[in-house]
């Protein structure tokens, strides 16, 4: 996503033409939902609840643009949807900030509980 700021940035500026943005920008695309996707599987066969309703809001956005075809940027018609784009990227950059930050945080919470149930067992 840092990525796709950039790029967008780049393109504001016109330091990069229209063709070379896109195409930068949708070999990008496929990748994230595929991960998003999967990850969100993970969340559903391990039965995290909170993880799994934060990301299902955002995978039924990506299923949605993927089935309306609106997903890939064209060269033509990216510059009257340049801020739109920009905001989606930064709102999901925010996003994934604040998933990883709860990631770390259940991470380091699952460590200490084992480390004192293993305290306790001793």
């Amino acid at each position: 996503l840092v990525v796709h700021l950039i790029t967008y940035s780049d393109l504001e500026s016109d330091y990069i033409n229209p063709v070379d943005a896109t195409e930068r920008l949708n070999k990008f695309l496929i990748p994230e939902y595929i991960a998003h996707t999967t990850l969100t599987v993970l969340f559903l066969l391990t039965l995290n609840i909170v993880p799994l309703l934060a990301n299902a809001g955002l995978l039924a956005w990506h299923a949605k643009r993927y089935m309306e075809h609106t997903h890939l940027l064209d060269a033509t018609s990216i510059y009257p949807s340049l801020s739109e784009r920009k905001k989606q990227s930064l709102v999901k950059l925010g996003f994934y900030v604040i998933m990883f930050f709860y990631y770390m945080y259940r991470m380091v919470f699952a460590l200490i509980v084992s480390r004192t149930m293993a305290r306790v067992a001793l």
